[in-house]
Formats: C-alpha cells, sequence, structure tokens
C-alpha cells in the first residue's frame, strides 16, 4: 500500500473515520526497538482497537499490535507493549488539554514510513459518533457511490 508524499503505508485505520470525527491531525514520531522497526518494514501492525492518552507530560500508544519479527531472536519485546510517541512539548499540552474535555479521544489513523525511512504515526483527535451519526454517513456513502455508478452508466450509453 502506497501513501501521499513518498511514504509507505504501513498499517491504517478505516474504522477510526467510521467512529469518530476526525477534528485534527498530529504526526508523530514513534519510540522502537530495532526489531520493531523490521517487523513494521514486513508490515507486521494492527490498529484495531488501539488509542493514545496522555500521561505524566508524555503520550503512550496502547494496544498496537506490533507482530513479533521473523528473525529475531531473544531481542523481540512484547508485541502489545505500550509505546512512547514523540511529540513537542507545546503539542503535548494541548493535546492534555483537549483529552480532558468530555468526549474528545486520541486515535492512531495511519502507521507509515517517511522518504528518509523513519516510522511516524498519525494521530487524530476525535470526538466519538453516535448510532445515527454512522447511520447518516453510510447513507451519504450509498447515495455518492449511486450517484456515481450511474454517471458512469449514463458515459458508457453515449
Amino acid at each position: 500500500m502506497k501513501a501521499g508524499d513518498g511514504e509507505r503505508l504501513i498499517a491504517g485505520n478505516k474504522k477510526a473515520y467510521h467512529d469518530y470525527f476526525v477534528e485534527e491531525t498530529f504526526e508523530a514520531g514513534i519510540a522502537l526497538t530495532g526489531t520493531e522497526v523490521k517487523s513494521l518494514r514486513e508490515n507486521g501492525a494492527s490498529l484495531r482497537e488501539s488509542f493514545a492518552s496522555v500521561r505524566s507530560g508524555e503520550v503512550w500508544l496502547h494496544n498496537v499490535h506490533v507482530a513479533a519479527y521473523s528473525h529475531g531472536n531473544r531481542s523481540n519485546v512484547d508485541p502489545d507493549r505500550a509505546r512512547k510517541l514523540l511529540l513537542h512539548k507545546k503539542e503535548i499540552r494541548y493535546l492534555l488539554g483537549k483529552t480532558k474535555e468530555r468526549g474528545y479521544t486520541l486515535v492512531p489513523l495511519k502507521i507509515y514510513l517517511t522518504p528518509t525511512n523513519l516510522v511516524k504515526v498519525e494521530l487524530g483527535l476525535a470526538r466519538g459518533k453516535k448510532l445515527y451519526d454512522k447511520r447518516d454517513a453510510i447513507a451519504k456513502h450509498d447515495q455518492e457511490r449511486d450517484v456515481a455508478r450511474a454517471m458512469r452508466e449514463r458515459s458508457k450509453g453515449e
């Protein structure tokens, strides 16, 4: 899978856009061991059910599964451990204030490799959707797909 601007997408979280209104995004580095980086290069990550939290002036990423490196040995670490995210202090203070507000949460949207081979995480500051919001989004998506299909059929007929 490819991402924009020469980035190589490792793992994406499409479900986050279904479950949340993403209001802002932040790019963060992630503190990893060598075998974790090698595993990520082999596309061994899952963002399902993952989230980030701010604790004691640091941002931590939870429930991200980074598979054990296939050629690793005892230097492999726990695949589901909490990982520290690297952000500027100003950004961390901003996120701390926002997440203390009711309804806001930090959700990882994607993990990718930059053109300079750094592993980055795109974090979204998100507000949870209600069930009726999700239904509206699905209905809107279906409607757009039907319009696109009708336009294709019409252009084929000409």
